[in-house]
């Protein structure tokens, strides 16, 4: 804690002065000796068409303006570098080198490059800005489309504890290489690295809790031994997970690009794979088969979330059996919440108002005993989504509240609000396809019809309708059909 009370008031209008945005700080500078002096060794150099006050026309500056603010740079003292730029700017690769060899020095703790997209073959961060010591204080790097080649024994991040990539070139063996002596690694995020084909995670990262790796589209293995790792959040096309140490995982996040069946193979692989699992959130671009029933369990989990996408018909595949969803319920038996979402511009699935001599399905000896909370965001009129709901009232004994929200992605306002519209420019809500909104119309009708008298009276029933002042519209519900 800074006692400011006996700190000399130079140096309190020092320390007022390196809070200041950028532009503030130059300007200031303009009018004190004493900001003059702090600007030399200004400690945060954010470098974007904002800080440094450029207009649209005028971002072909964006280059003198930086030279200029780090020629009268001391050289010392920086602590914070950020370099936003797109290709509007015209910023050539030689000028942002001479800009970090100039500005990274000893000291410096977090380094941001976020550079337009055709510079992630065209410019190579260069490793040799880290070396004798200047990289031993960063702990946090960010580097997005650019090319990144660290050599056998790079030992530069001593101090590092967050790993951003995004869009860079590295492969497998250079990734090994970055990381391999970063100790103090907590959070490591890999994002559309396209050269990448296997991720080794070493065992001696004691402190990496924190794995992301997203849509890096060539990535076969993720293979990790780091033992504390706890949090992993997958996103892409399927590969071979290894854990091995690190499974002990509690939090796992995984989907799929464009390979269907993510919820199947959550249900079939995840058990041996995550066995330590408390939270699972699974996305799913689209299911072409019903979930199975397994003999393997996920005995920690408690929070399951369960996000169904649409397939090139605009719907969630109409044969898959949403009341299949209750085998992957039966397999957690802690489990305390279960939130679906579903999210759809078109519902094919048989509708529960169809043949009235078909009745709703059951499915005996399935428990939920311990679930209290169950969420379903695009609830539909669907006669298997309406069967799972009736199961799941029957069998979760400890159930306190359910949502059924019949808008996907409604607006802000209570889910228990007539009126939903958020706090957009036009005021009104984010408007679905007029199908769905005639589809949210029906589910609230089959709420009503085959599913408000089965709640217990100890369970809370929150339904979210269509908006009435958006979505209002009139909808002929077919007659009573037998159940």
């Amino acid at each position: 804690v800074i006692n400011y009370f006996y700190m000399p008031v130079q140096d309190i209008w020092c320390l007022v002065h390196s809070l200041m945005p950028l532009c503030d700080s130059a300007h200031s500078a303009c009018v004190s000796r004493t900001f003059l002096r702090s600007w030399r060794c200004h400690p945060k150099l954010i470098f974007t068409e904002e800080t440094l006050g450029l207009k649209r026309t005028e971002a072909r500056d964006f280059t003198s303006r930086v030279n200029q603010i780090l020629k009268n740079h001391s050289d010392t003292g920086v602590k914070i570098l950020e370099f936003v730029f797109d290709d509007r700017n015209n910023v050539n690769t030689c000028h942002l080198n001479s800009w970090l060899q100039k500005a990274v020095t000893p000291g410096i703790e977090k380094i941001t490059l976020f550079l337009p997209w055709r510079y992630r073959e065209e410019y190579n961060f260069p490793c040799s800005i880290l070396l004798d010591g200047r990289g031993n204080s960063i702990w946090y790097l960010d580097l997005t489309n650019c090319a990144f080649h660290p050599m056998v024994g790079f030992d530069c991040l001593r101090s590092l504890t967050k790993l951003r990539l995004y869009g860079v070139c590295i492969t497998g063996d250079e990734l090994g290489h970055l990381i391999s002596n970063c100790f103090a690694l907590e959070e490591l995020q890999v994002w559309c690295c396209m050269e990448l084909i296997c991720s080794t995670i070493p065992f001696w990262l004691q402190r990496l809790s924190c794995l992301t790796v997203s849509e890096c589209d060539m990535l076969r293995v993720i293979e990790s031994t780091a033992p504390n790792l706890t949090t992993l959040d997958f996103f892409g096309e399927p590969v071979q997970l290894v854990l091995r140490e690190s499974s002990k995982v509690k939090h796992l996040k995984v989907g799929y690009s464009y390979t269907p069946n993510a919820v199947s193979y959550a249900i079939t692989k995840l058990p041996s794979i995550a066995p330590h699992l408390k939270t699972l959130a699974i996305y799913s671009s689209s299911e072409t088969v019903n979930t199975p029933m397994v003999a393997d369990k996920f005995l920690a989990i408690k929070h399951l979330n369960i996000h169904l996408g649409e397939d090139y018909d605009d719907a969630v595949t109409p044969t898959y059996d949403y009341l299949s969803l209750a085998s992957f319920l039966d397999a957690c038996p802690v489990l305390e919440s279960f939130n679906l979402s579903v999210d759809q511009s078109d519902m094919q699935h048989d509708s529960v108002f169809g043949d009235p001599s078909l009745g709703l399905r059951q499915i005996l000896q399935h428990k939920h005993e311990r679930l209290k909370k169950v969420q379903i965001i695009g609830f539909c009129s669907a006669k298997s989504m309406v069967e799972l709901t009736c199961d799941i009232l029957k069998n979760a004994t400890s159930l306190e509240s359910l949502t059924l929200d019949c808008i996907y992605g409604a607006g802000t306002g209570a889910i228990s609000d007539s009126v939903r519209c958020g706090p957009s420019r036009s005021g009104k809500c984010w408007i679905r396809s007029q199908a769905m909104i005639l589809e949210a119309h029906k589910a609230v009708g089959a709420i009503k019809r085959y599913i408000l008298e089965r709640v217990p009276p100890a369970v809370k029933l929150n339904v979210g309708g269509p908006c009435s002042r958006c979505q209002a519209m009139d909808v002929m519900l077919p007659q009573l059909s037998s159940v």
